[in-house]
């Protein structure tokens, strides 16, 4: 992950409508622009584990709804799977979806059990 979109997406939480830009890889870089009130460095750097944790969930959303999108053909009326594997595609999917469920931390994000893609 960057530092420039890890500041900017911290300052984003904390200020939505901040206007702001980050020279490379540095914190103290930050350009408050357009009259943005300045943010402490402390209050960016408490940010960082949320920010961090959104980062981890959106790049496990976009892997899960690829892989629901793969398998989209496998819910159709006239697919050629038998009933065995309809029902073990259903049951993938339904993992897929709950896949985000109760995941508070970035350690858990990165250590969940993915479900295995069925034969079919």
């Amino acid at each position: 992950m960057k530092i420039e979109n890890k500041v900017i997406d911290a300052i984003l939480k904390i200020n939505p409508n901040a206007e702001v830009s980050v020279s490379g890889d540095d914190i103290n870089t930050i350009v408050w622009e357009n009259g943005t009130t300045p943010i402490s460095k402390a209050d960016i750097e408490a940010q960082f584990p949320a920010v961090e944790f959104d980062m981890a969930m959106e790049d496990l959303r976009a892997k899960r709804n690829k892989d629901l999108q793969d398998s989209d053909w496998t819910q159709l009326s006239d697919n050629t799977l038998t009933n065995d594997q309809r029902q073990a595609y259903m049951r993938y999917r339904t993992e897929l979806r709950n896949i985000t469920d109760g995941l508070t931390t970035v350690e858990q994000v990165n250590n969940i059990d993915y479900p295995d893609k069925p034969n079919g």
